[in-house]
């Protein structure tokens, strides 16, 4: 795949992957088969169909929303975007604690109040149509796991062993820079996304099958999805306390 093909086409690709005929999506949504039908063929799905198409593909229904090249509403985009800076140093600390601290530290992420939508000014190509190379619909989903490049690099390096540079994932999203196998894999592990899925997305096609990701990159995916939706302060609170839970 060389350029954007258009939501039904990736639609119909998560759905192959699945085996999930139209009458089974549309029982799993709550919509007609006729509205499913008109989506695969390139009609534009309403905001509350792409809700309805994240559980029902078992991914998150902001993924989808980039799947589609549609904004994703702000009760489900990161809340302060100055909190990215702390996102790498909670890994950091995390990472290597025993499941059950990583366990606490999760219960602790999820207690914490939710504040109020902060205004922070977007990241970069965070709206950006998504015309254009396959890399940059996983560049647009780090960005709603409130990752900018830097973060990237060094969350990246902390899950999966490979560095890649902060500026080889601006390269990859705008095109610069070609998906490759073992890119395509590292994507899936930080994403929280099966790689043969990204693959299937992509056009890349995969050596073999990737194996079920580590229970600690599983986790720190989960993690990193929870602390979305908190401000800088909380980031930074639950990296302290990752922090906190190693032997003294």
């Amino acid at each position: 795949m060389t350029g954007y093909p258009g939501f039904g086409v990736l639609l119909a690709k998560l759905s192959d992957r699945r085996d999930l005929d139209i009458g089974a999506l549309a029982r799993r949504t709550g919509v007609s088969e006729p509205e499913i039908q008109d989506v695969l063929d390139g009609v534009v799905p309403t905001p509350s169909l792409l809700r309805q198409l994240g559980p029902a593909l078992g991914l998150h229904a902001e993924d989808i929303f980039v799947f589609a090249g549609v904004t994703v509403p702000d009760d489900l985009a990161p809340l302060d975007a100055e909190a990215r800076r702390w996102v790498p140093y909670v890994v950091k600390h995390a990472v290597g604690l025993p499941p059950e601290k990583r366990s606490e530290l999760r219960h602790l992420v999820r207690s914490l109040p939710q504040r109020e939508f902060m205004q922070s000014p977007p990241f970069p190509q965070l709206y950006d149509p998504p015309a254009g190379p396959p890399g940059a619909l996983l560049v647009r989903m780090l960005r709603y796991r409130n990752l900018d490049w830097m973060g990237t690099a060094r969350t990246f390096l902390l899950l999966t062993g490979r560095y890649w540079s902060a500026a080889t994932y601006g390269m990859v999203g705008a095109g610069r820079k070609e998906l490759s196998r073992d890119l395509v894999a590292d994507f899936g592990t930080v994403l929280g996304i099966p790689a043969g899925d990204l693959a299937a997305l992509t056009g890349i096609t995969l050596s073999e099958e990737p194996h079920t990701p580590e229970p600690t990159a599983a986790d720190m995916t989960d993690l990193i999805w929870d602390l979305r939706r908190l401000t800088a302060d909380q980031v930074r609170h639950a990296s302290e306390a990752a922090a906190s839970m190693w032997p003294m």
